[in-house]
């Protein structure tokens, strides 16, 4: 009797392994891969029920206003001025204003030398959202482009964002983002790089289907009518103001044509403080975005978001541990299936060249091949990080910036 309880509880231990192992299995499987694999089919079937041209958007001249938010930026602060003033379009229908609120070093000083930019500048300093809010208070114009003071944007940027509001139902444009490389430039730019380009493959299949589901805040458009007002505390604000237009009907198309360069962190741990304060803006940004979660108000965004941020953020990082360990517990049941030895000799050799991929940048070399492996593992460890830091409240909305290299 006693061996049979033993034969039944593990039976019933290997039941319970196996559930979970192929539960995490197929759903990092699925935000990975899968859901990029299925935007591909749904993109395809849509275009074989709804056939449409390609859309060519003819030029579209509507007033914008380019909003540019610096802290402490004095060193390149002149060089973002001057990429801005290459950008083309009609001058009488573009408006600036600079932000350098709770700047300590000369940025208001330096704007002050354009008459022509709006700057606005106070001692306190109370966040990023707090300082947008306050600029958008002296938006005039129906359209409103953010950008960051660290990035450098291409000259059409603005035509090619403009056009798109042609359409009724655009509520915003997300640019692209680029990382600039250089002979000098560090490894971990180069993981950072190669992370953007799958972004930016990524926002296309999701802009085909329906919308971008968030926008990077070094180049984004919204229609100004359109803008919320929330909490000074909002961490993540370009993804929650992009999301706020998803859930008022209108949609957030993608503009790669529009781009904006920016300069990889000095170092990993550089890469690491942002990357985690991004994380822990995410997490608070699902109470922001509660109403993405109603699939019979909003199916196809809920369906986005879910697949696209939601289980990315909040199940990944915790099932690749699952996945892991009951791999491990399974084989450790004997006879068992050559497949669950075959996957787990993967997962070791996965987070081997991880290790080896983390040694490499650590020393400053180019990872090279070991690239993917290394970055996925370091960014989901930001995001654990990232939540032991929102559930904490030790994630303050006044971000400490992160070293950036210099072009050279």
């Amino acid at each position: 009797m006693l061996s049979g309880d033993r034969n039944f509880h593990k039976y019933r231990m290997e039941n319970v392994l196996l559930i979970f192992f192929w539960i995490s299995l197929a759903i990092l499987f699925y935000c990975y891969l899968g859901y990029g694999l299925l935007l591909l089919l749904l993109t395809s079937l849509k275009q074989l029920v709804m056939p449409r041209k390609k859309e060519a958007l003819s030029e579209y001249d509507i007033p914008v206003t380019l909003i540019i938010t610096a802290y402490n930026e004095e060193l390149i602060l002149e060089q973002k001025i001057q990429n801005t003033l290459a950008i083309d379009y009609p001058l009488d229908k573009l408006r600036i204003i600079i932000i350098t609120d709770g700047s300590a070093d000369d940025s208001a000083k330096l704007v002050l030398r354009y008459p022509f930019i709006n700057l606005l500048h106070q001692t306190e300093r109370k966040g990023k959202y707090a300082a947008i809010k306050r600029a958008m208070q002296q938006v005039q114009t129906p359209v409103v482009v953010f950008s960051d003071a660290n990035t450098l944007l291409n000259a059409a940027c603005i035509k090619m964002i403009a056009r798109h509001y042609s359409k009724a139902k655009t509520g915003g444009v997300a640019g692209e983002k680029r990382i600039l490389h250089q002979k000098n430039s560090s490894a971990i730019g180069e993981a950072e790089g190669m992370y953007w380009h799958y972004e930016s493959f990524m926002k296309k299949l999701d802009a085909r289907l329906n919308t971008v589901t968030g926008a990077a805040g070094e180049l984004f458009s919204i229609r100004t009518a359109l803008f919320k007002e929330l909490n000074d505390d909002l961490i993540l604000d370009d993804f929650v103001i992009s999301m706020q237009i998803c859930l008022q009907g209108y949609k957030i198309d993608y503009e790669p044509g529009a781009f904006a360069l920016e300069l990889p962190s000095v170092s990993l741990v550089e890469e690491e403080k942002r990357k985690v304060r991004i994380a822990a803006g995410a997490y608070q940004s699902i109470g922001y975005l509660k109403e993405c979660l109603n699939i019979f108000k909003h199916p196809l965004l809920s369906f986005q978001y879910i697949s696209r941020r939601l289980l990315r953020w909040v199940f990944c990082p915790v099932l690749l541990v699952v996945l892991l360990i009951t791999n491990m517990l399974m084989v450790s049941f004997p006879p068992a299936a050559g497949l669950y030895y075959w996957a787990m000799y993967a997962q070791i050799v996965f987070y081997v060249i991880a290790l080896a991929g983390w040694l490499f940048v650590r020393t400053g070399k180019r990872t090279g091949l070991f690239t993917i492996p290394f970055y996925f593992v370091f960014m989901n460890y930001c995001l654990l990080k990232g939540f032991v830091r929102f559930t904490k409240g030790r994630q303050s909305v006044l971000w400490e910036k992160s070293l950036r290299q210099t072009i050279g």
